[in-house]
């Protein structure tokens, strides 16, 4: 309950804040709306996705690395010597509409995704909004051999999908926040004391630190559907460093699933535990149109 009741918090408290005063209005706009940017410097934070677009006519080349348990030790060199990828391409139809598809190591797993932004924070102007809210829908698709002996093997047994609702808001230039509720469907799980269906809250903050480099978490709360003695909520902690076209993610998890099939379900290592993995995100942005509209800083 108390849970539930920080979440709801968290959803109005942008709302009854940005009447009260905007701090993104510290210069005068003259009345004219204006759209905010750069609550994250790219359209994930760690994981989850953000409230942020690439921008229309804009090719998003995304290479995952996810090591292995830095607990191993330095017979497996903390990790180093195992690794988990996922490469993805993400295209911007417009301004507000991303569509993604990639492949993971992990399970051999193919997925897309299509992201839709209805609305964007802005100041001045009427009707501008104080928050931005995004809608994001996926699919999974596992490709690596089923036992011998399974029971289930037809395509659609192979099949997961989610869907969520991002609502973030840049409350000032060095701090952003978002929720984002979540929804994921699988076909076939892997024990009778899962469900097909897991609900989960994503939450999601960057803090500035310098121009080109900023803190993010990435964590999603299980509210049911798992085993919670088995799976564990993903947490992840890393550091934003910009290099031109080029956004570069440090961090820590305790996941290795890179779709939201995949690190919302799949993630049995604990923080607690001290089963925590070194990975890194890089993201090159190619403009194949005219256009370009990239995140800003």
């Amino acid at each position: 309950m108390k849970f539930l009741t920080t979440i709801c918090l968290l959803l109005i408290a942008p709302v009854i804040w940005a009447q009260e005063a905007d701090l993104l209005s510290l210069v005068d706009s003259g009345g004219q709306k204006e759209y905010v940017t750069g609550a994250f410097k790219s359209s994930r934070v760690i994981n989850g996705h953000s409230v942020e677009f690439i921008g229309k006519n804009v090719l998003d080349v995304r290479i995952l690395h996810r090591f292995g348990r830095i607990s191993d030790g330095i017979g497996e060199f903390f990790g180093l010597d195992q690794a988990a990828m996922r490469m993805g391409f993400d295209y911007g139809l417009g301004k507000n509409l991303t569509i993604g598809v990639g492949r993971s190591t992990a399970e051999k797993e193919l997925d897309g995704f299509i992201k839709y932004r209805p609305i964007q924070q802005a100041t001045g102007g009427k009707g501008a909004s104080p928050v931005s809210v995004v809608l994001a829908a996926g699919a999974a698709l596992t490709t690596q051999k089923f036992a011998a002996d399974a029971k289930f093997t037809d395509t659609k047994h192979r099949m997961a999908y989610y869907s969520e609702v991002i609502i973030g808001r840049k409350f000032t230039e060095a701090f952003s926040l978002q929720v984002s509720p979540t929804y994921v469907h699988r076909n076939l799980v892997a024990s009778q004391t899962d469900d097909n269906d897991t609900y989960a809250v994503g939450i999601g903050g960057r803090l500035k630190l310098s121009k080109r480099v900023a803190f993010v978490a990435d964590y999603h709360y299980v509210v049911s559907g798992l085993n919670k003695d088995l799976y564990k909520n993903p947490l992840s902690l890393g550091f934003d460093i910009e290099t031109g076209g080029h956004v570069f993610q440090l961090h820590f998890s305790n996941a290795t699933g890179m779709n939201e099939k995949a690190f919302i379900t799949n993630t049995t290592d604990s923080w607690g535990s001290g089963e925590i993995r070194f990975g890194f995100n890089l993201s090159r942005v190619f403009t194949i149109g005219k256009k370009k509209n990239t995140p800003g800083s």
